[in-house]
């Protein structure tokens, strides 16, 4: 009987020392709050996949406790904590690439904008026909109010928004100005 419940202390202190004691609540609050802080930097924008990969590591850490196996969470709880500190620093070098990509896509469609009025202007000159006028003003307009939608998403920090907003409207003004200038060509060689 001593022998039986000798072997049964020994199995439970083997068991406990193999859980690991505590729960690692410590480490699992510090990657709770270092997903936190990578959300608000914008990683589950710009680095979605590190980011993940840190929620999932916590939510495993998270099953081990319910588990008891406070080994196996500890180290899920650092590896959540050091993934979203990746997915922080990813942010951080992502969004201010997408920054100047959006600034660059921006000057494209205001320069684009710019022509576009400009060759409308020398249409109105040379008289064009009401048709043709009507069309290019309705696309440079759209054209505008799409610039100043980017705008408004640039200035809110949505710069993959801002990109592709920038990018249709230059497509878009691009279009119209290449219809004005093939529109004032054809009327240049009809007039001769």
């Amino acid at each position: 009987m001593r022998r039986l419940l000798l072997s049964l202390a020994m199995l439970a202190a083997v068991t406990g020392a193999a859980c690991g004691g505590d729960p690692p609540d410590k480490e699992m609050q510090q990657a709770q709050t270092a997903i936190d802080a990578a959300r608000v930097g914008g990683a589950d924008l710009y680095a979605r996949d590190e980011f993940t990969a840190a929620q999932d590591a916590l939510k495993r850490a998270q099953d081990a406790v319910v588990q008891r196996d406070y080994r196996l969470a500890l180290n899920n709880a650092l590896d959540a904590r050091e993934q979203a500190q990746t997915a922080a620093k990813t942010a951080v070098d992502r969004k201010s690439a997408a920054r100047i990509e959006a600034e660059h896509a921006l000057a494209a469609a205001t320069a684009s904008l710019n022509d576009a009025r400009a060759k409308l202007k020398a249409a109105e000159a040379i008289r064009m026909s009401a048709k043709t006028l009507a069309t290019s003003r309705r696309a440079i307009a759209d054209g505008d109010t799409a610039v100043q939608k980017a705008r408004a998403a640039f200035g809110q920090g949505a710069y993959p928004s801002a990109t592709s907003t920038a990018d249709t409207a230059a497509t878009g003004l691009r279009a119209a100005a290449r219809d004005l200038e093939a529109a004032a060509a054809t009327g240049a060689h009809r007039r001769r």
